[in-house]
């Protein structure tokens, strides 16, 4: 099994769009609830729903190994290292200035690596996506101020649908100011 190439789709929904609607996922929990800020990976099904997966990096740069229990037939989206420009509460930026930005910063990325079940994947630079146009980060979470315009580049990876069983992921990347090393293990049902 391959990742898929960057044109490919995923129900419809283009990589690119793809990678907008995981940033919007990612930031519609508080820290209790929260798939990027859980160590063990009980929280992995929290707002899931679709046809693609998510799965979820970290807040900050440890490494970390969760185990996710999800159901068979959906493909698996995740970064190996991604950033986002969002304005800040107190100052907005132009939508251009956020892209390039975002753009910026992700050209330093260093020593991607991604395997399953053993096999690496290769050509991982190829897998860089960045959002067409920019969007509201806050646009799924109840009550908070809007986050627009946001931007995100990063390289992602989309997978077919793994066949039930246990699996083993391990994905990350560097990037000057972050660094995201993790292991999943993924039992599909």
């Amino acid at each position: 099994m391959q990742p898929l190439p960057v044109a490919a789709t995923a129900d419809g929904t283009s990589q690119a769009d793809l990678t907008r609607n995981w940033w919007q996922w990612a930031a519609s929990f508080d820290s209790a609830s929260s798939p990027v800020a859980d160590r063990t990976g009980e929280r992995c099904g929290n707002g899931q729903s679709g046809a693609v997966w998510f799965l979820a990096g970290t807040y900050g740069s440890s490494a970390v190994h969760r185990t996710c229990r999800m159901p068979a037939g959906k493909q698996l989206f995740f970064p190996l290292i991604n950033y986002v420009v969002m304005p800040r509460y107190d100052h907005s930026i132009p939508c251009k200035e956020a892209r390039l930005t975002a753009h910026e910063i992700t050209d330093s990325a260093m020593g991607l690596f991604a395997e399953l079940d053993g096999r690496s994947f290769t050509d991982l630079a190829a897998h860089r996506v960045a959002t067409t146009e920019c969007f509201n980060v806050a646009a799924r979470s109840s009550g908070a101020p809007d986050l627009s315009p946001s931007a995100s580049d990063g390289y992602w990876l989309l997978l077919p649908p793994l066949p039930a069983g246990t699996h083993h992921l391990r994905f990350g990347g560097s990037l000057p100011s972050l660094r995201q090393d993790l292991e999943y293990t993924l039992v599909v049902e």
